[in-house]
């Protein structure tokens, strides 16, 4: 099978030499059996290192993006992300969610462990954002334990964009298995699925020892990208002819300012109806 011919023969091994990951409490990952491994998101190379680290196969939802590209980079690309265990999906919520729930269950229900991002996206700025209730859902439905994962320096040997990683170590710290089946029947309870993820999330937070953010990572990064076009803005019409050099230099030298006349600012809660995977 192409997943263990990657990590046993043409990948890990060289991966293990030259990123020498080093792993914490590995006890916590049982033998046999169904479970999620609930992570945090720093670096398109999590879902590589993870696995790596692991006797057990891991198979990850991955946003479907990676699989449906053109021509035969496309194919390549997704050949490499089904050999490495990942499964597609559609992230944008609705009925897309419950297609994924469905993607999730199916590897529990095989008896395997899923791999699961429950902040949804890579972190913005390596801090640990809200998690969504996809996770807990999932867990609740299978009758599984959660294990949570703290990826540590994963941003830093592969920045986001960054195509050749940085050699350098990387770390992974497990957790113990947290059980929720005190809560078993009530997966259709959006206060016990809140209270389960943030409990998960509490446990990311105190391994990986990041800032929590209570928002989600998607709308960090529309708050951000909306910074970032209104700067732009700013700066082209500064540069304008027959703009005063003062002018000019103040735009360089930063923001600062309210947003502009019928421009909205962003609005960090407005993913809270889409809580999903």
């Amino acid at each position: 099978m192409l997943y263990w011919f990657l990590k046993r023969v043409l990948l890990g091994p060289v991966l293990k030499v030259l990123f020498r990951p080093r792993v914490e409490g590995l006890e916590h990952i049982p033998e046999e059996g169904a479970a999620i491994l609930a992570s945090n998101h720093l670096s398109f190379s999590d879902s590589i290192f993870l696995p790596l680290v692991m006797e057990r196969r891991v198979t990850f939802l991955a946003k479907s993006d990676y699989f449906t590209g053109p021509g035969v980079k496309g194919w390549l690309t997704a050949a490499f992300f089904r050999g490495v265990g990942q499964l597609p999906i559609d992230r944008s919520g609705g009925k897309a969610s419950e297609a994924a729930l469905r993607a999730g269950l199916s590897v529990l229900e095989q008896g395997d462990l899923l791999g699961l991002y429950p902040e949804g996206t890579r972190s913005p700025d390596a801090r640990l954002y809200r998690g969504r209730t996809g996770v807990a859902r999932m867990a609740l439905t299978a009758g599984v334990p959660v294990i949570p994962v703290a990826m540590i320096d994963t941003d830093k040997a592969q920045p986001t964009g960054q195509k050749i990683p940085n050699i350098r170590p990387v770390g992974i710290k497990i957790g113990k298995p947290l059980d929720f089946s005190r809560y078993e029947g009530m997966e259709g309870d959006r206060f016990v699925l809140r209270s389960i993820t943030d409990e998960i999330m509490y446990e990311l937070m105190q391994l990986s020892d990041q800032e929590y953010v209570d928002m989600y990572a998607t709308s960090m990064k529309e708050k951000l990208l909306t910074k970032a076009k209104r700067r732009a803005r700013e700066l082209q019409e500064a540069a304008r002819p027959g703009r005063a050099v003062p002018e000019l230099e103040q735009a360089l030298e930063g923001d600062g300012r309210s947003p502009a006349a019928g421009e909205r600012p962003a609005d960090p809660w407005s993913e809270e109806s889409r809580d999903g995977l």
